[in-house]
C-alpha cells in the first residue's frame, strides 16, 4: 500500500487528537454549575462571569464553572437547597436568604449598624465575616473569603421624604418576606407588609403601599420612579452577596485548584464592589432627573429610635452572645 504525504498528515491528527482527550476528561472533572438570581446586566453576574474565565485559564481548563443567571436554575430559596444537597456547586445572594439555612448570615442585615463603606469593609473582610464564614462551613458550604456587594437599600415614598424616624409613623411600606425586615420598620412606627417583588409598582401604583425600601438599582430597573415622589438616601440596612460552595465540591479539588478558585473570586471582590458603588452613584443623579425629590437621611436618630424601642437587644437575644459580641466589636455599641 502506498503511504501519501496525505495519509501521515491524518494519522499525526489522529495521533494528536488522542493524546488531547484525557485532558478533556480531566477539564469535566470539575465542571460546575453556578446558579443566581441577578439579571445579566447586573455586575454580580458580569464579575462572576469574569472570575470563571479566569479560573479556567489559570486552571489550564480543569476547572469550568457556568454562571446561570436570572434564575434559570430556580428562585434563590430552591438554589440554596441545590447547592446545600449538591444540585449545584455555586450559588450567591444575599444574608437575608441564606439565613434560612445559616441564621448567622443576617447579621450583617441588621438596621442602621453601618455608617459607611468603609466600616461595612472593615467588619466583612475582618473578624464579623470570618465568624459568618465559619456558621456556613458548620452547614457544610464554603464562602469565598471575600462577600460581594449588592448596595445599601434606601427608601422611596409617595406621600413624604423621610428624614427623621418620626417620618416613618404609620407609613405603609413594603418590604421583603423577612422577620428581620418587618421588625425594623415596626419598631420605626411604620406598617411594613410583605409583597413580592413582582407586584410591588402596583401595589405603589394603586396605594396598597406609600412606600418600598431597596438598592437603587430595583428602583430604577422596576422603574419604581414612575409611581413614587420621594427618594430619601437613608443607608438603612447594607446588603452583600455571599458567594457559596458545595462543601463536597469543595473538598473535591485539591489544593491547587482551591488556591485557583479563591483567588478569582476573592481579586475580583473590589471591582464588583466598586461597580456597585460607582452604580449608585450615577443612580441618585439619574432618579433625580426623572422626577425623583432625593434627600440624603442622618442614620444616627434612627439608630438611637431602634435602641429606644428595644429592637437591638431583641436580635441580640436571637443572635446570641458570641454573635453579638463580634458584631459589636467590629461597629461598636448597639443595645
Amino acid at each position: 500500500m502506498n503511504i501519501t504525504r496525505r495519509h501521515l498528515i491524518q494519522a499525526a491528527g489522529a495521533v494528536a487528537l488522542g493524546a488531547a482527550l484525557p485532558a478533556a476528561r480531566a477539564a469535566a472533572a470539575f465542571s460546575w454549575k453556578f446558579g443566581h438570581g441577578f439579571p445579566p446586566s447586573h455586575p454580580i453576574h458580569k464579575r462572576a462571569v469574569e472570575a470563571a474565565a479566569w479560573i479556567k485559564q489559570q486552571s489550564k481548563g480543569q476547572v469550568d464553572i457556568n454562571v446561570f443567571p436570572n434564575s434559570q436554575l430556580g428562585g434563590d430559596n430552591d438554589l440554596l437547597s441545590q447547592v446545600y444537597s449538591g444540585g449545584i456547586e455555586m450559588f450567591t445572594t444575599g444574608g437575608i436568604i441564606m439565613s434560612t439555612l445559616v441564621p448567622h448570615a443576617a447579621i450583617s442585615g441588621l438596621g442602621f449598624i453601618f455608617a459607611d463603606y468603609p466600616s461595612v469593609w472593615s467588619a466583612m473582610d475582618g473578624k464579623l465575616g470570618a465568624f459568618v464564614r465559619d456558621a456556613f462551613a458548620k452547614k457544610g458550604l464554603h464562602a469565598v473569603d471575600r462577600i460581594w456587594d449588592n448596595g445599601f437599600r434606601e427608601i422611596t415614598t409617595s406621600s413624604r421624604p423621610i428624614a427623621q424616624p418620626q417620618d416613618l409613623a404609620n407609613l405603609k411600606i413594603r418590604v421583603p418576606v423577612s422577620p428581620l425586615y418587618i421588625s425594623l420598620f415596626k419598631a420605626l412606627g411604620a406598617a411594613p407588609t410583605s409583597i413580592n417583588l413582582a407586584e410591588v409598582y402596583t401595589a405603589l401604583q394603586t396605594g396598597v403601599v406609600e412606600g418600598q425600601e431597596n438598592p437603587l438599582v430595583v428602583t430604577d430597573t422596576a422603574k419604581f420612579y414612575e409611581v413614587q415622589k420621594y427618594c430619601s438616601l437613608t443607608n438603612h440596612i447594607w446588603d452583600g452577596s455571599w458567594i457559596v460552595i458545595n462543601g463536597d465540591a469543595w473538598e473535591g479539588l485539591p489544593p491547587d485548584l482551591q488556591a485557583i478558585v479563591s483567588k478569582g473570586f476573592n481579586d475580583l471582590a473590589p471591582q464588583q464592589r466598586a461597580d456597585i458603588a460607582q452604580l449608585n452613584d450615577s443612580l441618585g443623579a439619574s432618579l433625580a432627573q426623572r422626577g425623583l425629590k432625593v434627600n440624603h437621611a442622618d442614620p444616627a436618630p434612627f439608630r438611637d429610635a431602634l435602641r429606644k424601642a428595644g429592637f437591638y437587644t431583641d436580635w441580640q437575644s436571637k443572635f446570641g452572645a458570641q454573635a453579638w459580641a463580634v458584631l459589636e466589636s467590629a461597629v461598636g455599641k448597639l443595645s
